[in-house]
């Protein structure tokens, strides 16, 4: 996909009905295609989906799964049992050199691009168990890489596609206090919905769900890549990736999306009424307009399997320190609260080993790096 000229929005606006007067911490889910086997031209279009997501005043932004790097949907990179086709090997090269280290240069440009708005690199979540066909190309994360981070807008997390499934990892990130999760996937379905709802219900939180929306035009053409035993029933126009990004409150509303019309930022509005006391989320009109607040704005990308995350340094304004509506998190929390009230962690416990677990350790650099703390 080409990018769109910069004094033009790259996607329409979405208008999800609700007034924007007020002061407010705004999210936005990022409904976009990766330009496949392109890292440079992924990064170029992630650089302006922020800088428009920015001029709507968004503080949070939410990328799909696999954005920078791709999805590899319909390959199997010819995987059979006992064998591996010389084709698929290729073509994971091709998908293993558009892949980025963290950190690493595409990281620091990623952090470059928030530092524009006051952001800076916080830490990464990488995916704990891959799905299916993912585990050829895709390795682990560890109980290390699922952090909760504690920032001016909340407690934030991201747990990636069917891993927000696993109910022990959902368990141990509300542990953490966890109150805006963050859901990067590549499930189209509407089941999905159902998923999305039920977490914010149970974790008493904020879910923000991103996926990408790609037509077969989005991926390069046969025979350079094929959809495996669908590829014949394919058009250029034809939908491989329907959306279906959504933002749901703590109390299971759906404050905007699900949307699968196409190419989408979709935002809500945290509204602050005045510090610490109820606020209430709804969906937004987002109009692109100047705007005399101090804009800044935290972004979670997700890259490959991984998930980046950025922080914000300051409050929205001089005048408001921007929290998540903790009103309606406490209200739902009192009557749910999975790791509180509601849990008996005399019947039911769950320990998280959260240390890197390497295959490989080596004494010696066990013994320096003690020596060194001396």
């Amino acid at each position: 996909m080409a990018i769109v000229a910069s004094d033009a929005p790259l996607f329409a606006e979405v208008d999800m009905g609700a007034d924007s007067s007020a002061p407010t911490v705004r999210a936005t889910v990022v409904q976009a295609s990766t330009i496949f086997y392109d890292t440079p031209a992924t990064l170029d279009k992630a650089e302006r989906l922020l800088a428009e997501a920015a001029g709507y005043g968004s503080q949070l932004v939410v990328f799909p799964e696999a954005f920078i790097g791709g999805y590899p949907r319909g390959s199997n990179f010819g995987v059979t049992i006992g064998n591996r086709t010389a084709k698929g090997k290729e073509e994971f090269r091709k998908y293993h050199a558009s892949a980025i280290d963290v950190p690493g240069p595409e990281v620091e440009r990623l952090a470059a691009m928030a530092g524009k708005y006051k952001g800076h690199f916080l830490g990464k979540h990488r995916k704990i168990m891959p799905t299916a066909l993912e585990r050829i190309i895709w390795g682990f994360g560890d109980g290390s890489t699922i952090p909760v981070f504690e920032t001016p807008i909340g407690k934030i997390g991201a747990a990636i596609c069917w891993e927000n499934r696993m109910p022990l990892l959902r368990t141990a990130m509300y542990a953490k206090g966890i109150e805006i999760y963050c859901a990067p996937t590549a499930d189209s379905r509407e089941v999905w919905q159902a998923s999305m709802t039920h977490i914010a219900l149970e974790g008493g939180c904020f879910v923000l769900s991103a996926n990408q929306f790609c037509r077969r035009k989005d991926y390069p053409p046969p025979p350079e890549y094929e959809f495996s035993g669908t590829e014949q029933d394919l058009t250029p126009d034809s939908i491989v990736c329907a959306g279906g990004s959504v933002i749901i409150s703590p109390s299971g509303s759906v404050l905007a999306g699900p949307n699968y019309d196409g190419e989408a930022l979709i935002s809500a509005d945290l509204d602050i009424l005045q510090v610490f006391q109820q606020i209430v989320w709804h969906p937004v009109t987002i109009r692109k307009t100047d705007t005399t607040m101090n804009t800044q704005l935290e972004i979670i990308p997700s890259v490959s399997h991984v998930a980046v995350l950025f922080l914000e340094q300051n409050s929205v304004s001089d005048h408001y320190q921007c929290w998540p509506d903790l009103g309606e998190i406490a209200r739902a929390k009192f009557d749910f609260d999975v790791v509180g009230h509601y849990s008996r962690p005399e019947v039911l416990s769950l320990v998280v080993r959260d240390h890197p677990a390497t295959p490989v350790t080596f004494t010696s650099a066990s013994a320096k790096t003690e020596g060194s703390h001396k």
